[in-house]
């Protein structure tokens, strides 16, 4: 029963600290662009560029993450990236006012950000028990996703009334409060993997196996990045009336609603299944999203349906894969490697989004409805490939 209660109470504070990571982050994610187009007066493909910083250096972390989380205790590297990640917001406030210095601060950040997230998501798993993992990351991503419907709205509304230094300061203190509840997180004592100063080769900071799975992630994580960052500029294009906040609030509700459902059809063994499901649904938005700019043209009042209708497919399918494709890769890896498991889940979707920020900042040139017919190609593609041969290829290789 004590056990019951003390893994029960450290999934509660995890699951909250996680929530307000996301929510400081989210708060950004919409309101940057406008921040470095009216700070440092610089075009959309150049506002891409800037902001992939952060995910390229959340990449190159990630591995190394990985690799530390499964060989040191993984509470100290936990609370360590957590203090990284909330120191990161100051500079903000008052280092980040030459674009040099931006870019520097955002690859300190992502660097902070890279290892907080890959420990996070692997502290939930050894919190769990094994009998409800599946049920206990999708909880925890239905976390992630609250601060996914609130942080972009948030934000936009922080930015337009309160201007950016207020919008920095609330997610400095979120960051700062999201600290408080991961001290308290406890998990049960873990050996650290043996020969920790082992040569140094590919295999140790990657899970050699989920190679295959971590490529359809980057596939769709690029119109994921694309979405999240230039839907609302999209929007504003297209003439849509509605606010843009709401979109990722209609988004992130389609990513809750599944998840509180898709974590139990994993526990049963629906691994596969449940992520071809959430393909189809990723698919019907991802084609909603490329044909706003042909539907506005038509008539305004479709184009704010399809606007939302978009967003809720677009949240629902990857709500329905999040906690399939986390749980693939886990059972992909011995238990010494879960932490590298997650940190190449984590890897190919970091790539991916990255991807999409500078990608769809370039398309856009054209148009952003290019960038979003761009997105299409690839989720069709991913689809494809997970079906033909990343099903074949991790039930030939699953260790559970």
């Amino acid at each position: 029963m004590f056990e019951d209660r003390l893994w029960t109470r450290s999934y509660i504070f995890v699951c909250i600290a996680g929530f307000l990571t996301s929510f400081s982050f989210f708060l950004l994610v919409p309101t940057l662009p406008f921040y470095l187009s009216e700070t440092f007066d610089i075009s959309p493909a150049a506002v891409g560029a800037v902001l992939s910083c952060y995910v390229i250096a959340v990449l190159c972390v990630r591995p190394f993450a990985g690799c530390v989380a499964d060989s040191y205790p993984r509470k100290k590297v936990y609370i360590i990236s957590y203090i990284l990640f909330a120191t990161a917001f100051c500079g903000y406030l008052g280092f980040a006012r030459t674009l040099p210095l931006f870019i520097i601060l955002r690859v300190f950040h992502g660097f902070a950000f890279g290892s907080l997230s890959t420990t996070a998501n692997t502290l939930v798993i050894d919190i769990m028990p094994s009998s409800r993992r599946g049920e206990g990351l999708g909880y925890y991503g239905v976390m992630n996703n609250l601060a996914m419907a609130f942080g972009p709205m948030t934000g936009l509304f922080v930015m337009n009334s309160y201007g950016f230094d207020a919008l920095f300061a609330v997610s400095l203190t979120a960051a700062v409060v999201g600290l408080v509840f991961a001290s308290m997180v406890r998990s049960a004592y873990r050996a650290p993997s043996p020969n920790p100063t082992k040569v140094i080769s590919i295999d140790r900071f990657f899970l050699v196996a989920g190679l295959p799975a971590s490529i359809v992630l980057f596939l769709l994580a690029v119109p994921y990045g694309i979405t999240s960052s230039y839907m609302a500029l999209y929007a504003a294009d297209c003439g849509i009336t509605a606010h843009s906040g709401l979109f990722f609030t209609v988004m992130a509700m389609g990513l809750i609603i599944s998840r509180l459902n898709s974590g139990k059809r994993v526990d049963k063994g629906y691994i596969t299944q449940t992520i071809r499901r959430g393909f189809y649904l990723v698919v019907c938005g991802v084609v909603g999203e490329a044909l706003l700019a042909t539907v506005a043209s038509i008539n305004v009042s479709a184009t704010n349906v399809l606007y939302f209708l978009s967003a809720l497919c677009f949240g629902y399918g990857f709500g329905t894969m999040f906690p399939a494709f986390n749980t693939l890769f886990v059972n992909l890896a011995p238990n010494s490697r879960r932490a590298t498991a997650n940190a190449t889940y984590l890897t190919g979707w970091d790539v991916g989004i990255g991807s999409g920020m500078l990608l769809g900042g370039a398309l856009s040139e054209f148009g952003f409805s290019v960038s979003f017919i761009f997105g299409v190609v690839l989720v069709i593609t991913a689809m494809v490939l997970f079906i033909f041969y990343v099903t074949p290829h991790f039930e030939r290789h699953r260790l559970r």
